[in-house]
């Protein structure tokens, strides 16, 4: 198992990185995420999970452990595989998946392309106990996941969908992570 890479970034996509590790080119699999935390940098550290299939080796990397984390759960999921999940992690922020599968909001998860709603509730169902170890390490990293929950759903009852305040909540989020659900609320309804 290749835990990590790390090298001199040689081309970069928003769908893949080449990184040149010791003159052996590797080209890794990334999500959205990644892409824009590493697309500037010369050379980066990517965490790695392979997929080994008879016809093909398949090699995934992410900028965080947290994100990698949250993939090979997603992978574990029947009808997941490494592309769906790596989709699921470009349309929605590793906080984003934990809190939908914590608070069970199927239409967030089906919100995504290709993910319809019996994949959404299976992966509901089959992550909901498991990714509580990885839900304290991400929300650590901002406003717990709870007051974006609380905000999505007041949102939603005042009719948003929950597509058009996802990103903005992790973003209201991040700007002022002390703030309660009201006040992200009203800021919320100020943006949109």
């Amino acid at each position: 198992m290749i835990y990590y890479i790390e090298g001199k970034l040689t081309e970069v996509t928003p769908t893949y990185a080449v990184l040149d590790c010791a003159g052996v080119g590797y080209l890794v699999n990334i999500t959205l995420s990644t892409y824009s935390n590493i697309c500037a940098k010369p050379s980066v550290k990517l965490f790695t999970h392979a997929i080994y299939k008879e016809d093909s080796q398949t090699l995934f990397g992410f900028n965080a452990k947290s994100e990698r984390d949250i993939f090979i759960q997603l992978i574990s999921v029947s009808g997941v595989g490494g592309n769906t999940a790596r989709v699921i992690l470009s349309s929605l922020s590793s906080e984003e998946v934990i809190s939908a599968i914590s608070s069970e909001n199927v239409r967030l998860l089906q919100s995504i392309k290709g993910i319809g709603a019996k994949t959404a509730q299976r992966i509901i169902i089959d992550l909901k106990d498991k990714v509580t170890g990885i839900e304290t390490s991400i929300t650590t990293m901002g406003a717990p996941a709870g007051v974006k929950v609380e905000a999505a759903s007041a949102l939603e009852v005042l009719g948003y969908t929950p597509k058009q305040t996802e990103r903005l909540l992790v973003q209201l989020t991040g700007e002022t992570p002390d703030a309660g659900v009201e006040e992200i609320i009203k800021q919320a309804l100020k943006r949109l």
